[in-house]
């Protein structure tokens, strides 16, 4: 599978993932915060796949999660969950990428 396509079906995975565990949460505009949280993860699963660190997969993904994640944590001022979600599910994309196709 091509980094595209990968970090494509990875992209969206992880953004239907998040989308899917916040459905329950009240929100005060839940639309809006859903499309966030959606492009966010996206940005995640997407991204990971094109990295090229010293490091494995998983950790290049988990920084590359914690990184995109910090400016949605520091708006919402909800650290912890945003935080450790982006952190893991980077460090998940970036250990399926070595797994299934290292690029």
């Amino acid at each position: 599978m091509d980094g595209f396509s990968l970090g494509l079906l990875a992209g969206l995975a992880f953004g239907t993932v998040s989308v899917l565990t916040m459905l329950p949460m009240p929100l005060d505009d839940k639309p809006r915060a859903l499309a966030a949280a959606f492009a966010s993860r996206f940005a995640i699963g997407f991204i990971v796949p094109y990295l090229t660190l010293p490091v494995p997969g998983w950790a290049a993904g988990a920084l590359a999660g914690f990184l995109i994640s910090l400016s949605d944590a520091i708006v919402t001022r909800a650290y912890a969950p945003i935080l450790i979600f982006g952190t893991l599910g980077g460090a998940a994309v970036g250990g399926a990428v070595d797994w299934l196709a290292p690029l």
